[in-house]
């Protein structure tokens, strides 16, 4: 496969992320329907995201050892499995079972700063991208 897996898997995360912190963040005005949401997105993100880390690793075997391109691609790597952890404990804090429950205020803030951390893990592959240029291909001429 000549374009790289990573980017294409890694959007359905972050979206179900990004959306499973505004429902969390809902549900203090909506209750149930939003945090049910957040739960049931949180648990498609976790899931998603195994694939999109593993997808990423083999990327990360491309760069260069000792560039600066490895060292941005480490703390994207470390960023990323933070933000994992923040959101799989979030997740994990709220079942009961296999059923989701009510968050608490400790599963909030677990998906606050798993947003918080997942910003800043985008920032830094668009980074590898558009400043060390990876994952692209050059046209020939």
């Amino acid at each position: 496969m000549t374009h790289p897996l990573h980017p294409a898997l890694v959007h359905f995360p972050i979206a179900c992320w990004s959306l499973a912190t505004a429902a969390d963040i809902a549900s203090l005005r909506w209750a149930e329907p939003a945090w049910r949401f957040a739960g049931t997105l949180m648990a498609i993100g976790v899931v998603i995201a195994i694939a999109a880390m593993a997808a990423g690793l083999v990327e990360l075997r491309k760069i260069g050892e000792n560039t600066a391109a490895m060292r941005d691609a480490n703390r994207h790597l470390l960023l990323a499995m933070a933000a994992w952890f923040l959101y799989a404990t979030s997740l994990f804090l709220r079942l009961k079972g296999m059923s989701l429950t009510q968050p608490d205020a400790l599963c909030l803030a677990f998906s606050v700063a798993g947003f918080l951390v997942l910003c800043a893990t985008g920032w830094l592959g668009g980074k590898l991208v558009y400043v060390h240029g990876l994952g692209g291909q050059r046209r020939r001429q």
